[in-house]
Formats: C-alpha cells, structure tokens, sequence
C-alpha cells in the first residue's frame, strides 16, 4: 500500500512538472478572468504586472486595487521572459491607461536559470515598449532590496539589484518613463529589505505594502498626466 501511494504521489509531481512545461508563462492563470472585464473603459484602468510580490498585494490589500480600479496580473516565482510572453493578454488587451511593472529579482535568483542583468533589463525594456505602442503609459519600478534569498541563499544579490535599478532608471530617464523607487522607503542599512517591513526579506509584509502605496498611486498620477 506504502507502495501504491508513494507511486501515486511521484505520478502527480511527473504530471505537474509536465503541464508547467507546457505553460511555460502560466498563460491559464488569468485567461479566465481577463475574459470578464470589460475593455471598452479605461481611462483609468491600471495594470500591475509582476511575480508574487504583485500577486501577493493584490491578495492581501484586495481593497487598494479595487477601490482604485487596478488589477493585479502577478504570479508568484516569474522571472521577466516568462512576464513578457504573457504581457499581450495580461497588460495590451486589457487596455488599461497605464502598466506598473515590477520585475527582475526572480531573474537574479535564476529561477528560470541563468541570466544577466543586462538581460533582464532587456525584457522589462520590451515590454515598456509593447505598452508604448499600444498608447499605454508606464510606470517601471525599481527591483525591491533583497540581502538574502531564502531559496537561494548562495546568490550574492544586492550589487546586481543596484546594477539593474541602474539601467531601468537610465531607461526611463531616456524615453521619459515614470521610474518608481521603492528603495528609500525599504531598504536597511545593509541595503536588504527592512525587516519590519518584510518577514522573509524579500515579500513585503502588510506594512511593506503599506509603504509602497501611496509611493505607487503618485507614480501612477504623474504618468497619467505625461
């Protein structure tokens, strides 16, 4: 019976692992509910694309995003290839007024395998554009402080997080794009995510977000008015 079950519980790893493949960019998570929104308004429509930082802000202040006609497109674990195969039906064809993109440390934690910061950079770089050329106004936000991932504590982060933010603020500075930055507001002393703000270093608490909202609602003001 040990046996049985023990086969039972490899096959159902074998079976997921085999749709992940599939899905690569998890385009299903959202099919459904992109069907149920209503494209022809939005002058203030916003979108967050993201990982789970997104995600987990929209779960746990679902008030903030619905009292300010946002919608949260994060999916925890993404990295930004997997991000911008999906950016046409979870950003474009939502048509929203403006994209709030926070992207980048699960690149740096090699979660879909390695790549480089100039990479990275690349990928939130195209989808700007993607959005750009649909006339949808960005907001690209700066990768948030991480001193230590806890699924991967050997990576060194915090110099090629201020690698990356380096170039999405020069990027945005070049085709006048909103650059957010988070990291007055959340960075400690060792340039990690404070912890009163993150329990685990890298997702941001209540307060975390708490801290991020008001920083992100004028982003979004400022882009709106470009």
């Amino acid at each position: 019976m040990k046996f049985i079950k023990k086969t039972i519980f490899c096959s159902a790893i074998l079976v997921a692992s085999f749709m992940n493949a599939q899905d690569w960019a998890n385009l299903e998570k959202y099919s459904s509910a992109n069907k149920t929104i209503d494209t022809a308004s939005a002058e203030t429509r916003v979108v967050f694309m993201g990982n789970s930082i997104t995600e987990g802000w929209a779960g746990q202040d679902p008030d903030f995003f619905t009292n300010n006609n946002y919608i949260g497109r994060g999916i925890s674990g993404q990295t930004t290839p997997q991000m911008l195969l999906r950016f046409r039906q979870d950003v474009i064809d939502l048509n929203p007024a403006v994209v709030v993109i926070l992207a980048g440390t699960n690149d740096i934690a090699g979660n879909t395998g390695p790549m480089t910061i100039e990479q990275t950079a690349g990928n939130i770089f195209s989808m700007a554009e993607l959005a750009l050329a649909h006339d949808i106004k960005v907001v690209i936000s700066s990768v948030l402080p991480v001193y230590r991932y806890p699924w991967k504590p050997e990576i060194e982060p915090v110099e090629k997080i201020a690698q990356l933010n380096i170039l999405l603020r020069n990027y945005c500075a070049l085709k006048n794009i909103i650059y957010l930055d988070y990291f007055p507001a959340t960075a400690d002393d060792q340039q990690g995510f404070a912890k009163e703000l993150a329990d685990d270093g890298v997702h941001p608490t209540m307060a975390g977000y708490k801290v991020m909202e008001p920083l992100v609602k004028e982003a979004i003001a400022k882009a709106l008015i470009k």
